[in-house]
Formats: C-alpha cells, structure tokens, sequence
C-alpha cells in the first residue's frame, strides 16, 4: 500500500535509509524530532512509503518547490530513493514514483527532478523507465 508518512513512522523509515547510504540510525534527539516535525508541517514535504505485510519496504521524498517562472508553476524535487534490499525489483519504488508524480501533477508542478550518485547501469534504467531522463538538464552539486 502506497500513502504518506505517519508520525509514528520515523523509526522505520530510518532503519529503511539504512539501504539507501546510510550506516547507522540517528540518536533520537530532540533536534531530529525537531526535524521530523517540521517535516510533518510541511504541505509541500511528501515523504511516501509503501508497505508490505505492514513493513515499509520503499520510499521516496518529494518536495513541492514554489516558483516564480513558467506561469508561477512550481516544480517538483523527487530524493532519498530507497527500497529495502529484500524486496528490490517488485516496482515498489516505481510505486512511490508513481504517487509523487501524482502529487506533482495534483499542484499543479511543470516538472520533476531528481539526482541519483548510483553509475549502476539497473538503477539509471530503473529510474529512466519511471520517466526521467538525463539529456535535458545537467545537474552540479556543491557539498557543504
């Protein structure tokens, strides 16, 4: 089942980042519950998961940008990507995809991006089957 975030999800989803870079779940300090509920506040911050047998099993965040150009349209960020390790290649990803496209077009969004650091030939498929592309813009990062 794919929906949004609960609030009592914060210790799951956190063990499921552990699939996607991370190497440890945070401390539970007040500065991360500051976080998560500013993230929960947020009505343009979509954290979507899907669950299995009532275990999140994939996510994705997407966040909904307001924007002065094309038509005062905002547009839409897509992040942290992630699905557990035992239950890759089922379309749950595609899934959570697939629900922040909706979000997207729902307000209204002209587009969509995202940026993956994976060279890995299935994961650039994966993400070039779900409609993106990586000819139209090129992305540069600076890290703080």
């Amino acid at each position: 089942m794919v929906r949004e975030i609960h609030a009592d999800d914060l210790r799951e989803l956190l063990e499921l980042y552990l699939y996607l870079h991370e190497d440890s779940v945070p401390e539970m300090t007040k500065h991360l519950y500051s976080t998560w509920d500013t993230i929960l506040q947020d009505d343009n911050h979509h954290i979507i998961v899907n669950e299995v047998d009532g275990k999140i099993v994939s996510s994705c965040v997407c966040v909904i940008i307001p924007n002065l150009t094309r038509g005062i349209r905002p547009y839409a960020f897509v992040e942290n990507v992630v699905t557990h390790a035992d239950y890759r290649g089922r379309g749950y990803a595609t899934q959570c995809l697939d629900y922040a496209k909706n979000i997207a077009e729902n307000t209204s969004c002209y587009k969509m991006m995202l940026l993956t650091g994976s060279k890995n030939e299935n994961t650039l498929r994966f993400y070039e089957n779900a409609g993106y592309n990586s000819s139209d813009k090129t992305a540069f990062i600076q890290w703080i």
